[in-house]
């Protein structure tokens, strides 16, 4: 088995190729990012695979895949490449020089928030600069702190549930949730003669990710009979018409005026969640990411 003694230029290089091909999903599809051909592209994994003495990823008929091994190896591709990214922030830093990546995670369905803090602040942040490349990627709460806590992240947007000792926290704003119905659901036509009690005969959308202990509480008075992992999913079974579920009032607002869903007794089910953006605690200092805050605290003051 060959090992990798130390990582050179071209290394790099392979590892690069590779997290390509990982992002896009194929070898035909890193084809054009890349621009260089498939074939060559098999050589470069192939030439890695051996300097690494392990299998990245499976190809063939049955399709592209990466193996267990390749998943550990692309996590610490990012890591590294986050780690020369800062590198070279922070060489540009020394020239006072705004150049480098910015790269943020946000969660899912927050575009739609009326407060567009972050919009702003990106559109501000890229004005600064054409040198600044600004990276975002929409994912969980986990994933998102995780990649802050090890560096792939520089910033996220997350829902505030149960702050970790390693990230600084700063508030944005507060997300109000409400319970919705579709419009072919049999209490559309009759929101305003609900009671509470003939709610729980009716199946209900349980998020299967963080919720505040608040939402958590409101779902267990309900007939919990479905799951969804992100708040698209939840508004796809309430449309359906068969399902009751809690969806922030800024996603929902769009179906509530083409008079597709409605709230469900508003001044009882409902809850809010902290949005924050987060940090990790005691990163070096950062030109790109210190002038983002500046310019987020400046729109929301």
């Amino acid at each position: 088995m060959i090992k990798l003694n130390q990582v050179s230029d071209f290394d790099i290089k392979l590892l690069k190729i590779f997290k390509t091909v990982c992002d896009s999903g194929n070898f035909t599809a890193a084809e054009s990012v890349l621009g260089i051909s498939r074939s060559a592209i098999s050589l470069h994994m192939s030439d890695l695979e051996g300097r690494l003495g392990m299998r990245l990823c499976q190809r063939g008929r049955a399709g592209f895949a990466i193996t267990p091994e390749g998943k550990e190896i692309l996590k610490n591709v990012e890591v590294l490449l986050a780690a020369l990214e800062d590198f070279r922030i922070q060489a540009n830093q020394i020239q006072k020089q705004l150049k480098g990546e910015f790269s943020i995670g946000i969660i899912n369905n927050l575009v739609t928030m009326p407060s567009s803090f972050i919009t702003q602040s990106l559109a501000e942040l890229s004005a600064e600069s054409r040198d600044i490349r600004i990276n975002i990627s929409m994912s969980t709460l986990s994933d998102i702190e995780c990649k802050i806590m090890d560096g792939r992240l520089h910033v996220g947007a997350v829902p505030l549930m149960t702050p970790l000792s390693g990230l600084d926290y700063f508030d944005l704003y507060e997300e109000n949730n409400y319970l919705y119905c579709g419009h072919n659901h049999p209490l559309f036509q009759q929101i305003e003669l609900i009671q509470t009690a003939e709610l729980l005969q009716y199946h209900t959308v349980m998020p299967s990710y963080s919720i505040p202990n608040e939402a958590q509480q409101l779902h267990q008075k309900m007939r919990t009979t479905a799951s969804a992992s992100d708040r698209e999913g939840i508004a796809f079974l309430i449309l359906t018409g068969q399902f009751l579920g809690f969806l922030p009032d800024h996603y929902a607002k769009k179906w509530v005026l083409e008079g597709h869903m409605k709230a469900i007794l508003p001044e009882q089910f409902h809850y809010s969640t902290r949005i924050c953006m987060v940090t990790k605690k005691g990163v070096k200092p950062n030109m790109i990411l210190a002038l983002f805050f500046d310019k987020l605290k400046k729109i929301k003051a």
